[in-house]
């Protein structure tokens, strides 16, 4: 993933102060872990992340949401996620690349709006992670939909709260790909 941004950045035709990494479930973890390694290495420097409920850590629990109100993606679907994701590492030391929640040091990551439902089996991680971003002086706004389940909004595309959350995501992106780039902009989210 990292060598696609790469080749993203180096295009012609791109803005490279313009890039916004985005993800949904396993692709939001996977944004999230590209962020963390763009950081690190500092070729490249995206200006924000959009994250719908993204898949953040291997050690996942219930989050404290009762496993009767989790649809579509539930503890049994994860650990197997993770398992076939993650091979002889899965219950192993992972690294951050593959699983962005154990990574310590969360400073210096790009603006970051994160969309999660109260009844997703990532809603604790995500809301943590969200607050680890603000202590390390990230901007980020948590979407929080009440009573949404992992991935509401594939599965029910037409209804309202389907539509503000896509017009959420979209509003998150809006002002860093369309604003004056260089040192002066803010971050938005």
């Amino acid at each position: 993933m990292y060598a696609a941004l790469r080749w993203l950045a180096e295009h012609p035709d791109v803005d490279a102060e313009r890039i916004a990494l985005v993800g949904d479930s396993a692709g939001g973890g996977l944004a999230a872990a590209v962020a963390l390694l763009a950081r690190d290495r500092g070729e490249i420097k995206p200006v924000v992340q959009v994250l719908s409920y993204p898949m953040l850590d291997d050690r996942t629990t219930d989050g404290g949401v009762d496993p009767r109100r989790l649809r579509m993606w539930n503890r049994r679907s994860n650990r197997f996620g993770w398992d076939a994701y993650l091979g002889e590492l899965a219950g192993a030391e992972v690294p951050t690349t593959a699983a962005p929640a154990r990574a310590e040091d969360l400073s210096g990551l790009p603006a970051t709006w994160i969309g999660v439902g109260t009844n997703d089996l990532f809603y604790a991680e995500n809301a943590a992670w969200a607050q680890r971003l603000r202590d390390a002086g990230v901007p980020c706004e948590l979407f929080v939909v009440p009573g949404a389940y992992h991935g509401f909004d594939v599965s029910e595309p037409r209804t309202e709260v389907s539509r503000d959350f896509l017009r959420a995501r979209i509003n998150a992106l809006r002002p860093p790909l369309t604003e004056p780039a260089g040192p002066n902009r803010e971050a938005s989210p």
